[in-house]
């Protein structure tokens, strides 16, 4: 945090443009630092007063007995830039710009937010926002806002939370603090002319007293400072949880590739993030679901999940859900089942789910032996304890909870539906994660096992990452596609095995090339205003003769100049006929915000039907793309199907691993690449087509 101590943990605070009224927005800052207890030293500067709240006014900051660690500024947009250059002469350190006004506005207000930037970066002062609600560090009583949260009890907590929307973030804030969970910060980063949300994500993981951050996004301009952000979070071992809008983005409409039409905004935000152990949220009750858990929870080793309920049809729900989030319903040991066998009432369930009826209100220790042999048993990683109402039951409940927590070791969870509110008291002051519902208590516990996995597999990649060699390759000087030989040349260098090509000019060469070859051979047309070859009839396949050949070049140069006249052939493509089981697409594509980002998914023909595709920021090491391929909802097909032998999914891993690490080393200039298709089989995987644009 040493870069923004000043800003978050100040020892002095000025508030510029102070109020009397310490109902407004320039007083109530001053109000809740008095009302909480700060310990730092406050100066209210206005020169209206001569004392605000029995505190010195002073009229000025050149007034002021030191410089302030951190200056409030709560005057009108229009004055904000003279505060800055007065605070940066001053010696003052950071600043947090409640004012609105700024880019939000209009041109005349990005203008004077760059005005205000360039004279705090001149002096090096730390800002956050303008256009903000400030911050709170519970912690050290800093209550730098003037916003609602602050007018209720803010109770540090081991949540940093970091959000870009003042409302929406207060709203969020609300309902962590109705769930007591406690955050140890709360920060609005507004528009963001100095420090962003990265920045302050940053900072806060690095106070010790922080265990889990979370935050709201509404867009990211540094991609590259998101993902060492978050392999800052991976090394720390704090969980990081975001919800960001956006979901529905659309991608580059005019792309030249599959890859580029695929890769939109949120798809893209979302592959990368995953492949960063960042956890995604989809609105503020998930987020906060998921927040709970891993705050609450030790780290699970594997996905099997144990249910015990008081309800059958509970148990099913979850057990389904389990399933759709990848989570693996645990087959419980004989020995587990004979345990419970000898607790459980003869009209309860000893399989998994576990149904203990609800005799456990009549014998506690039913509730809590249950629990306990499941738990206890090898292939139960994380558990779910499911019950609803028992309002008259809650000591009697806490206790037996609380007894639970004591002798279980691995991760579990309650979910109680329509809980006592002073059960949820209990159960959360005792490190308890309580969920509200079946499926939300499924998925903050898929989200819990995944970041373990991502932990796991991100600290065992480190050699594979260390290892990692980039050289350069020797793009071509030209923009636009680059011809196929050239490309294939290119891809060879990296590693990426792709079908044997011959450019013919004219077809006594065409048919020389698919003798040397052997037939059966494929022709396809070559000219860079032909981006996608069977959309002009550019391609024949199987060919099996020497007139056959000739005939198919004839054609295909003729489709060609047919789909549009005034292209450039360069030729046609000579290439031996591939063999293959199950057609693939691997690609890569330059994002603005996170650079290269490889692509991997179903191919063929109907890839933009189906769009069954997994991003990951470039390069990825070998294991990373394994995983890449796991999530691919047809990843069944690889494993073969109706008769057909399973691909090589280490051969398929190395081409996406050789494939990133050329789009990693090609810089700027590739801005899209397609293999499409790729043929995998269980000897290999060849790309039998490719597709390259330079910017």
């Amino acid at each position: 945090m040493n870069e923004l101590q000043a800003l978050l943990s100040p020892r002095t605070i000025a508030i510029l443009g102070a109020s009397a009224d310490l109902n407004k927005v320039n007083g109530r800052t001053l109000r809740f630092l008095q009302e909480k207890g700060y310990a730092g030293r406050i100066y209210p500067v206005n020169p209206k007063y001569e004392s605000i709240a029995g505190l010195r006014c002073y009229p000025d900051l050149a007034a002021l007995p030191e410089a302030p660690d951190l200056a409030v500024i709560a005057v009108p947009a229009a004055q904000v830039l003279d505060c800055v250059r007065e605070l940066v002469q001053r010696g003052g350190r950071s600043a947090v710009i409640f004012s609105s006004g700024f880019a939000e506005m209009g041109e005349a207000g990005r203008k004077l937010e760059r005005e205000v930037a360039e004279a705090a970066h001149a002096g090096g002062l730390r800002l956050c926002g303008p256009n903000c609600l400030g911050l709170i560090n519970a912690f050290d009583i800093v209550i730098a806002t003037f916003g609602q949260f602050a007018e209720g009890a803010t109770p540090p907590g081991p949540v940093g939370f970091v959000t870009q929307s003042g409302a929406f973030g207060t709203a969020i804030a609300a309902l962590a603090r109705r769930r007591a969970l406690g955050l140890g910060y709360f920060i609005n980063t507004g528009n963001e002319c100095d420090v962003d949300f990265v920045q302050m994500m940053h900072a806060v993981l690095n106070d010790a007293r922080i265990r889990v951050g979370a935050g709201y996004l509404e867009g990211v301009r540094d991609g590259a400072g998101l993902r060492a952000l978050a392999e800052h979070a991976l090394a720390l071992g704090k969980p990081l949880t975001l919800t960001k809008v956006g979901r529905t983005a659309a991608g580059a409409k005019a792309a030249a590739s599959h890859t580029g039409a695929l890769a939109g905004a949120d798809a893209v935000f979302d592959g990368v993030i995953r492949g960063l152990g960042i956890t995604r949220a989809r609105n503020e009750e998930h987020m906060l679901d998921i927040v709970e858990v891993l705050g609450a929870c030790k780290m699970p080793l594997g996905r099997g999940i144990g249910i015990v309920t008081q309800s059958g049809g509970a148990g099913v729900l979850m057990a389904d859900r389990a399933e759709e989030m990848g989570l693996q319903l645990a087959d419980l040991a004989a020995q587990t089942r004979d345990a419970l066998s000898k607790v459980i009432p003869g009209f309860g369930t000893t399989g998994n789910p576990v149904d203990v009826t609800g005799q456990f209100v009549a014998d506690p220790r039913l509730l809590l032996d249950s629990v306990r042999i499941v738990m206890d048993d090898p292939n139960v990683h994380v558990g779910i304890v499911w019950l609803q109402l028992m309002d008259a039951h809650v000591e009697r409940l806490a206790e037996i909870f609380n007894k639970i927590n004591k002798v279980v070791t691995k991760p579990w969870v309650v979910c109680w539906v329509a809980a006592p509110d002073a059960a949820l008291m209990k159960l959360r002051a005792a490190g308890i994660a309580v969920l509200r519902g079946a499926e939300p208590a499924v998925d903050a516990v898929a989200a819990l096992v995944r970041y373990a996995e991502a932990r796991r597999n991100w600290l065992n990649d480190a050699a594979a990452r260390a290892a990692l060699q980039l050289p350069k390759p020797a793009l071509p000087a030209a923009k636009g596609a680059v011809g196929s030989i050239e490309g294939q040349a290119l891809l060879q260098s990296f590693g990426v095995a792709t079908a044997v090509a011959r450019l013919a000019k004219n077809a006594d060469e065409a048919v020389l090339m698919a003798r040397a070859l052997g037939y059966p051979v494929v022709l396809k047309i070559e000219s860079p205003d032909i981006l996608h070859k069977t959309e002009a009839k550019g391609v024949a396949l199987n060919l099996a003769d020497d007139g056959a050949v000739r005939s198919a070049f004839t054609a295909l140069v003729a489709n060609a100049k047919s789909y549009k006249a005034e292209a450039r052939i360069a030729g046609v493509l000579v290439q031996a006929m591939a063999k293959g089981d199950v057609e693939l697409v691997i690609g890569l594509k330059r994002d603005p915000t996170f650079g290269p980002v490889v692509m991997v998914g179903l191919g063929g023909v109907l890839i933009e039907v189906f769009k069954d595709v997994v991003f990951r920021a470039a390069p990825v090491s070998e294991a990373e793309a394994l995983r890449m391929l796991d999530e691919l909802k047809s990843r069944v097909i690889l494993d073969g199907v109706r008769g057909k032998p399973a691909v090589s999914k280490k051969a398929l891993a190395q081409m996406i691993g050789a494939v990133s690490r050329f789009g990693a080393a090609a810089g700027p200039r590739l801005a899209e690449l397609d293999l499409n298709p790729v043929l995998a089989g269980p000897q290999g995987v060849t790309a039998v087509d490719w597709l390259m644009v330079l910017d």
